[in-house]
């Protein structure tokens, strides 16, 4: 395929260089791994193959060999040769064929998946492009005009196509609304304490959580910055560097909390003041600058409780595409 328009920033991610974080390797890969996840599995790819992932303003491409795609994410007004082209469902593109996008409808960020997956290098386990390093992906880089990319083979491909035809009816299994949320301006992200909530007083915790917070301009995917309410410590105290992860919540000195997302830092020395739970972060994945957030204390076993839930509906969602494939 050929980038025609490179859109806002499209790159190549998988599921990130996992393992490597003692050595101060970014993790990196997908902001939303259950979009991610979904994409591959409605192609018949492993789970873990490379995506492009594309934010608010989606690229033109253009295709030069036949394959087959799907979109799962936000909705960025996708279309295929002028036509609206519905998420979550697959779709044959022929040497030609032009995929494009207008304006983002809602969410963020939208996940192009082809069949095999993408051929670039591996660095240190991963496909993921990061940035910052100009490491893994398409040159290290974000992708750009005149750019090419090699998809990979069709294996297994009158399974594929087969696929391809319950697609078009109504037997097809619908990607559930618990699987699919509706990306809305105002959310309320679950969080658990963080390993100094309780360095924080009882004023800043309750401002935490019944106060609204907008995301601020300058958020990426390396974190998200809020403004806010200030969220103060009780008394200033001198930290050691500590681990941090995709979800943790970090007050620096001025008050204004900092998410960490998938090109967080290895380890970070503010005070960490929540932790965003594993079941809301593809959802927060989709937040967009200018959104508000608000935030909603929970506990341990309901962090649990749904990340089980999401995962139980991704096995009945996997097992449903594995049979209509036989």
């Amino acid at each position: 395929m050929k980038i025609i328009k490179p859109g806002l920033l499209t790159t190549i991610q998988d599921a990130g260089r996992n393992g490597w974080q003692r050595y101060g390797v970014v993790v990196g890969g997908v902001m939303d791994s259950l979009s991610f996840r979904i994409a591959n599995r409605l192609l018949g790819n492993p789970e873990g193959l490379a995506v492009l992932e594309i934010t608010l303003q989606g690229p033109t491409i253009q295709f030069e060999e036949f394959t087959y795609c799907v979109l799962t994410g936000a909705d960025l007004s996708p279309r295929l040769n002028c036509q609206t082209i519905t998420l979550y469902r697959p779709f044959p593109v022929h040497p030609g064929d032009e995929l494009s996008f207008n304006y983002p409808n809602i969410g963020c960020r939208t996940y192009l998946a082809v069949s095999g997956g993408f051929v670039v290098t591996e660095v240190l386990g991963s496909k993921s492009t990061y940035l910052r390093s100009a490491m893994g992906g398409y040159k290290g880089r974000k992708l750009q005009e005149g750019d090419r990319l090699q998809t990979g083979t069709h294996e297994g491909m009158d399974q594929l196509c087969n696929f391809f035809q319950f697609s078009q009816t109504k037997r097809y299994p619908l990607v559930s609304q618990t699987l699919n949320p509706s990306y809305q301006t105002y959310r309320s992200i679950r969080f658990l304490p963080g390993p100094e909530w309780h360095l924080f007083n009882h004023d800043a915790q309750k401002q935490w959580q019944e106060q609204s917070f907008l995301v601020m301009p300058q958020s990426d995917r390396m974190g998200y910055r809020l403004q806010g309410p200030p969220i103060q410590l009780t008394k200033a105290e001198e930290m050691l560097s500590s681990a941090v992860t995709m979800g943790t919540v970090q007050v620096p000195s001025d008050g204004q909390p900092i998410i960490l997302m998938a090109d967080r830092q290895t380890t970070g020395g503010y005070p960490r003041l929540a932790q965003i739970i594993t079941a809301d972060l593809p959802v927060l994945a989709q937040v967009r600058p200018g959104d508000k957030l608000r935030f909603q204390l929970c506990s341990l076993e309901e962090a649990r409780s749904a990340l089980m839930e999401q995962e139980r509906q991704l096995a009945n969602l996997f097992w449903a595409l594995e049979w209509y494939k036989k």
